[in-house]
């Protein structure tokens, strides 16, 4: 019962937090809600007992990511500015075209894929041995996370390049 209100509430943080994020015009509080929806995201990863992909979350997404987005908003030195942006009307209907194609996908994959016959099962104790933990982050083969890290170094790496390309333009 106490997972389930723990989930309910991590579940409302990142559904409103997200919902803020995208709806906001300040660029600072913009970050500041996306900061929280991965803090709750990796919470989620926290309560389903894997601690090594939650700590991932905090260090790298949390931590870096955001970081480097503050950073790049700071190089630059621009204040929001209440200038007023008209948006087309075939931009609009562009956009909500969009937001029902995703949604259509999203429910496609929730109707189609059987959560209730997967249910999670807590990691083992074979699993959390620091041997295993090493072979499998240096591994390329099925459960190795040596792809999961070279997807994120590119991230970061995305996140510095565009970083200095923002603070570049002045």
């Amino acid at each position: 019962m106490a997972q389930t209100i723990v989930f309910l509430v991590l579940a409302a943080i990142i559904l409103g937090c997200g919902i803020m994020a995208v709806t906001t015009k300040r660029i600072m509080r913009a970050a500041t809600y996306l900061m929280f929806v991965l803090f709750g995201t990796a919470g989620l990863y926290f309560l389903m007992g894997y601690t090594f992909l939650g700590s991932v979350q905090v260090m790298v997404y949390a931590g870096g990511v955001v970081v480097l987005y503050i950073f790049a908003l700071m190089l630059t030195g621009r204040q929001d500015k209440k200038e007023n942006h008209s948006v087309s009307l075939a931009k609009k209907f562009a956009a909500l075209l969009a937001a029902l194609y995703g949604a259509g996908l999203f429910m496609f994959a929730i109707i189609s894929h059987r959560f209730a016959e997967n249910i999670l099962t807590p990691p083992s104790e074979q699993t959390a041995s620091v041997k295993v933990l090493g072979e499998q982050l240096l591994s390329s083969g099925r459960f190795g996370y040596l792809l999961p890290f070279e997807i994120v170094s590119i991230l970061l790496l995305a996140c510095i390049i565009g970083s200095l390309i923002i603070a570049r333009k002045r």
